[in-house]
């Protein structure tokens, strides 16, 4: 993975949200340490102090977690945790950050990029390898012409091969590298498609919102993201570029 010396404004954004997100807690923690240890001092002489160095742990604490994840970003590579920082972001700081986006004024979409974005980061950093078999390419239902008839989420091997959409493309990618390839409806269908391939890998195509939502329901499970592109507006005859799918089997398959 390369490393660029200017970061591109999608790190931007998730690193001003961390730093925030960051601060938040940190006043926060001190805030209720503070009312805390008013209070304590009607209890005992001691525990005004031993509150006090919990709030210092556990301010040394968020601030390891985020050096942590913000290094893990600017330099590329695993430090030690990741798998947990991913956890961590995909779990806590996501939500959190969410809400400070929103009273910022910073549209969901640019922080669900941002936030795909360093997920595909922080599993690339992994150095993530396994057979082609056990990757899942796992697509949206608007990636097929909206006036095609053939049902492809049952068995995508029914696509016609007419070329109208994306999908003759890939899944002759999915044929060539040798991974399995289906489409999802939705969330309840994607998770059934996951529980059914048990794949060690996912590379997902998909709009913000189901990407953001699919690598949160299937953590811990690596889940490689692709945005769709949508050209006739959400969830109509949405395409994706193809190089991009490719680029990323190559990059889990490679040795």
């Amino acid at each position: 993975m390369t490393t660029t010396p200017d970061l591109p404004s999608k790190k931007r954004v998730f690193i001003g949200l961390l730093i925030i997100t960051f601060l938040t807690l940190s006043i926060a923690v001190v805030i209720i340490g503070w009312v805390g240890t008013v209070g304590l001092q009607q209890l005992h002489p001691v525990l005004p102090t031993v509150a006090q160095l919990l709030v210092g742990f556990s301010f040394i604490f968020l601030a390891g977690i985020m050096a942590l994840l913000i290094l893990t970003v600017i330099l590329g590579k695993e430090l030690p945790f990741g798998r947990k920082l991913r956890g961590l972001m995909v779990k806590v700081f996501l939500p959190m950050m969410m809400a400070i986006g929103r009273l910022l004024g910073i549209s969901r979409d640019t922080i669900k990029k941002s936030f795909i974005e360093i997920n595909n980061q922080l599993i690339l950093s992994r150095r993530l390898h396994c057979n082609p078999d056990r990757i899942l390419i796992l697509l949206p239902h608007c990636l097929q012409e909206a006036d095609c008839q053939q049902k492809i989420t049952t068995n995508i091997d029914n696509c016609q091969q007419c070329g109208l959409c994306d999908i003759k493309d890939l899944v002759k990618l999915a044929k060539r590298y040798g991974t399995k390839i289906a489409v999802a409806t939705g969330g309840t269908l994607a998770r059934k498609i996951v529980q059914d391939y048990r794949p060690q890998i996912i590379i997902a195509v998909a709009c913000e919102r189901d990407l953001t939502s699919g690598i949160n329901d299937t953590y811990p499970l690596p889940v490689y993201g692709i945005l769709n592109q949508r050209p006739n507006g959400p969830c109509w005859n949405t395409h994706v570029a193809i190089q991009q799918v490719e680029k990323a089997i190559l990059l889990f398959t490679r040795a």
